[in-house]
């Protein structure tokens, strides 16, 4: 990153008020609609500080076009180290003290949902960036709260669609122990069950975030004797367990299915070591190029001297969807956004997405290819995108998951 790029200590020091107004806005005297934005800065950096680059770019962008109807946006950061007690504490902060119109982001799915619980309760407007645990849109789904990244049933539904085509019957699982792994592996198993009677699942591994033993995790799932294995572990859990997997022989002869692993903020810290051949969702940002991505991709690459990463987009979009909620109501009264959310559509960086009425899930979808090696790093190949709205459950499903639905 360079010089102009948030770093660590901006983050810990700065996590106040971000106005980034274009300067004729601000000499303006529009009051700026002011957004509250928590996430886990400091806990998950390699996502959350290109999310939070190309957040900038966006707000940058709308306000520099006039902003919503000539008021600019401005956004109040907060970052919750990822722990929920101290999110819900920041979000009560943003709404009662900074006075904000409304809240988002959230990128661990444990806070996501503290977040969203708040947001029911003292109603208020929660456009959730990432977390991606179903129960967020769900079973603990409500009326104020609205998510845009794919979930993980949606992404374990693509993977299952590659997955079911391999001759494997006996699979392992390893996920971080909490929501969002928690759930990745119950769709995951459920899908797949379905999808192709007759396979089993052999062996469970659910190692804690963040502090992964990767040796006795890969000599667990080795004891099994898979065939096959779904991994959900990212970050620098996924690092120690590709390193020992790969030092104990763990991959050869096994075919790997992995949710997010071909996202270059985790695929890119594993050099020439990253695996080959695993079945991926991810993001191939360099191979990419359509009339709505390719604009981003350069703007974000001029802005920031960088290269986005997925977190570039999810940051990115959340802004332009909020953009677009303001634009469609002119008002900044809760009740009104959360009415105009529902069914809201937007031209996401993937193309057009839609926050669906029914459980208030956007239709973004996700890449789906296998990872390679290219020039001593890992790459996708073989990708194709995956459209959103066709791994959604019909709106007869949804009610029997969303009680209020």
């Amino acid at each position: 990153m360079t010089g102009r790029a948030i770093g660590r200590r901006q983050i810990l020091a700065g996590a106040g008020v971000a106005a980034l107004a274009a300067p004729n806005l601000a000499r303006a005297q529009a009051t700026p609609i002011r957004i509250g934005e928590i996430n886990s800065y400091t806990a998950q950096p390699a996502f959350l500080q290109p999310y939070r680059n190309a957040w900038i770019l966006a707000q940058e962008q709308v306000n520099a076009a006039g902003g919503i109807n000539g008021r600019p946006i401005e956004t109040i950061f907060r970052d919750d180290a990822g722990k929920p007690e101290d999110a819900v504490r920041l979000a009560g902060e943003l709404v009662n003290a900074e006075r904000v119109s409304l809240l988002a982001g959230g990128f661990l799915s444990n806070i996501g949902l503290a977040l969203a619980d708040f947001a029911n309760q003292n109603r208020r407007l929660f456009v959730a960036s990432e977390p991606l645990t179903d129960a967020l849109v769900w079973s603990r789904g409500n009326r104020y709260t609205f998510r845009l990244r794919a979930s993980t049933y949606m992404q374990s539904a693509m993977l299952v669609e590659e997955a079911a085509k391999l001759p494997a019957k006996r699979w392992a699982t390893v996920a971080p122990n909490y929501e969002y792994g928690q759930s990745a592996v119950r769709w995951f198993k459920e899908l797949l069950t379905r999808a192709k009677p007759g396979v089993e699942f052999v062996a469970e591994q659910f190692p804690a975030l963040g502090r992964i033993d990767a040796g006795a995790t890969v000599q667990a799932l080795a004891a099994a004797n898979p065939e096959a294995i779904f991994n959900v572990t990212f970050g620098a859990d996924l690092t120690n367990f590709v390193r020992q997997g790969s030092t104990r022989g763990l991959f050869e002869r096994r075919r790997v299915v992995s949710l997010l692993t071909g996202e270059p903020e985790y695929l890119d810290p594993l050099g020439d070591e990253a695996p080959e051949g695993w079945i991926v969702t991810g993001y191939p940002w360099e191979q990419i190029d359509t009339p709505s991505h390719t604009p981003f991709r350069e703007a974000y690459r001029k802005r920031w001297n960088d290269y986005p990463r997925l977190g570039s987009v999810v940051g990115y979009d959340t802004v332009m969807a909020i953009a677009a909620l303001l634009k469609k109501t002119p008002s900044t009264e809760t009740e009104a956004m959360v009415d105009a959310m529902a069914g809201l559509q937007f031209n996401s960086v993937f193309g057009p997405i839609e926050f669906r009425a029914i459980d208030h899930q956007s239709t973004m979808g996700a890449f789906v290819g296998r990872t390679v090696l290219k020039n001593g790093k890992g790459a996708m190949a073989d990708w194709r995108y995956a459209d959103g709205k066709d791994y959604l459950p019909s709106d007869d499903v949804v009610r029997t998951l969303r009680p209020q639905a």
